[in-house]
């Protein structure tokens, strides 16, 4: 997949599904699957269905802020590129001027959307000039005459231009002045309401995996680095891979969790265990930590890059009187993750 922050660069023509996309829930999948080019309905993102979740996504890189540039991919590819469009920073974060930590963050987002069929991401540059770019322009300059639009999809409650001013309908209106269609999706909703990223972040907040999995269509998932930590698992019998996650990745609950971690085994099947996220108050830890005890695994993980699969909730972190008090629930852990796991 091609990944751009240039207009200039992107591949067109280019049929395009605008959005933030955080997450690329199913919400978000209905609205990416008009401008796909392959029939029979979205491929699964469940990690133990589809191995290129487990595989770079990118074939190649141009303008992306903190990445090297890499050479340009074949241009005969497809007539109209499968395009997301997108922004970056998301909108909120450039506002507030806080961060916002992402359900996906640019690595994980484009693997899925690559292995969902998109050919190219554009990340448009989300700054004071396009935040002051209103609804008509944005939609003249940039989807039409700069990223050549052939075919444009959102969702019925996408906003857009200064002050959001622009919404699904006057996109529509402007597109179809020029003879390009729009297809606006109804919003996707399940018994409790409209499929959104912020009920996705409230349930992991929560720690309700079974809801959070449900809109995501697929287990969340945690990648990062294998790095060095403190290695007092090692010193009760319980040994942990600690992973070091980007910056800008959300966190859910702290506690423990039973989960499936990809990029181990050759043949990529998962390895069963127990995630521990949170300080480790029971022996004085400070910052936090993701930690991974893998199950009948003893070999050396330094280096490697883990994907994670969040299966279950087990236990909200807590501080023990000793840690052989620690031990023992861990191994009740570990016990009760064997079983659901299994």
């Amino acid at each position: 997949m091609w990944i751009t922050s240039s207009p200039t660069s992107a591949k067109r023509p280019t049929k395009i599904a605008l959005g933030n996309f955080d997450g690329v829930h199913l919400g978000h999948q209905r609205v990416i699957e008009p401008v796909l080019t392959h029939k029979g309905g979205l491929p699964s993102l469940e990690l133990s269905d589809d191995m290129c979740l487990q595989s770079s996504s990118a074939s190649g890189y141009s303008d992306l802020p903190g990445t090297a540039t890499f050479d340009q991919v074949d241009a005969s590819g497809p007539h109209d590129w499968a395009s997301v469009v997108t922004f970056f920073p998301h909108p909120k974060e450039f506002f507030s001027g806080a961060a916002r930590p992402l359900l996906t963050p640019l690595e994980e987002k484009s693997r899925q959307l690559a292995c969902l069929g998109v050919d190219q991401l554009v990340l448009l540059p989300f700054n004071a000039e396009l935040a002051n770019l209103d609804a008509t322009a944005f939609v003249e300059r940039i989807l039409l005459r700069d990223l050549q639009a052939t075919h444009i999809s959102v969702g019925s409650d996408f906003h857009f231009g200064k002050g959001r001013g622009g919404d699904a309908n006057l996109l529509r209106e402007i597109a179809t002045q020029h003879q390009i269609p729009v297809t606006i999706v109804p919003l996707q909703n399940d018994v409790q309401g409209r499929i959104s990223s912020s009920r996705i972040r409230q349930a992991l907040i929560d720690g309700e995996l079974a809801k959070s999995n449900q809109l995501l269509g697929r287990p969340y998932t945690i990648t990062g680095l294998v790095v060095p930590g403190k290695q007092l698992g090692r010193t009760i019998g319980f040994p942990t891979a600690n992973l070091k996650l980007p910056i800008d990745k959300f966190i859910p609950r702290q506690g423990v969790y039973s989960v499936r971690a990809f990029g181990i085994l050759p043949d990529q099947q998962p390895v069963l265990g127990v995630m521990n996220i949170g300080n480790r108050p029971t022996v004085a830890g400070q910052d936090l930590s993701v930690e991974v005890h893998l199950f009948d695994w003893q070999d050396d993980l330094y280096g490697k890059t883990l994907t994670v699969s969040l299966e279950s909730f087990i236990r909200p972190e807590r501080k023990f009187d000793s840690l052989d008090l620690l031990k023992e629930q861990i191994a009740r852990d570990c016990e009760l993750a064997r079983r659901t796991l299994n």
